[in-house]
């Protein structure tokens, strides 16, 4: 018995041509695809960049804000053309007793202008006693002039004794401070604080825990931490304040990485009563 093959039952393959034209498609819809998602991860790449170098530049901001308000009055200076700012950062202060009691039995112990003084008291109390190393400042009127200026050596600064309390603060050596406040302020102060552009390298970097020097240098020593990288460009500048408004203290700082920059700028107002 024969049988024979329904022409409808035969198998058919793919001609080369077919294959060719399936390639061709596949490819331009390959293409048209990996457009409409190219575009889309490039976009969140670039945001994530921007993002991250916004919160960097203002965390880096922020920390300078801080300091800066905590700086004693008339301290912030400004040197390398405009890309180091330096401080006395304040810890505590007081207003100390400017006269004797009328009570015979507790006079109270003021602090003498007249001559080098050996301790004061303080009126209420410090939030905790000072502290050797730490410095005694009263009114302080400058960062940059031969006189009122706490930079200085020996002008309206003077170290901290040891057995001071919260109520009473020992002087070492004993000293004899130039000028008296209006207001029977002093402030205690530690070492200085700066904060340094190095745009060879491309960073911001703040010193802290070094010698309070009358020469500001970019080079400061002590405790280094890296604030910002990427940084492309920085510019501080510092205007004192006159009776009838606050200093200024006007921060820029530009970060770039992988041709995408930010600029963010900060102004602070710095209460320089002494």
């Amino acid at each position: 018995m024969r049988y024979t093959l329904s022409p409808h039952r035969r198998s058919y393959g793919f001609t080369l041509v077919e294959m060719v034209v399936v390639l061709v498609v596949s490819g331009i819809m390959a293409a048209l695809g990996g457009m409409f998602i190219v575009q889309p991860i490039q976009g969140f790449l670039d945001l994530s960049r921007r993002a991250r170098l916004v919160d960097g530049a203002e965390t880096a901001l922020r920390r300078m804000q801080r300091d800066v308000r905590l700086a004693l009055p008339n301290s912030v200076r400004i040197g390398c053309g405009g890309s180091c700012l330096e401080l006395l950062p304040t810890v505590d202060g007081g207003r100390y007793r400017a006269y004797s009691s009328d009570d015979a039995l507790d006079p109270g112990n003021p602090l003498d202008f007249t001559r080098a003084d050996a301790n004061f008291e303080v009126l209420g109390n410090l939030d905790t006693a000072p502290i050797a190393g730490q410095s005694i400042v009263v009114y302080n009127l400058s960062a940059t002039g031969a006189s009122g200026n706490a930079y200085q050596a020996n002008d309206n600064r003077t170290g901290v004794g040891a057995g001071s309390a919260v109520n009473l603060v020992n002087l070492d050596p004993s000293f004899q401070f130039p000028r008296s406040s209006p207001f029977q302020r002093f402030f205690i102060v530690g070492e200085s604080v700066s904060y340094v552009c190095n745009l060879a390298v491309n960073t911001l970097t703040r010193f802290s825990g070094y010698g309070i020097s009358a020469i500001q240098s970019a080079n400061s020593g002590g405790t280094s931490a890296l604030m910002a990288s990427n940084v492309s460009a920085c510019n501080f500048s510092y205007q004192p304040g006159t009776s009838q408004r606050a200093g200024l203290v006007t921060l820029r700082l530009q970060l770039n990485e992988d041709g995408e920059m930010v600029t963010l700028l900060h102004q602070i107002h710095v209460e320089n009563a002494p």
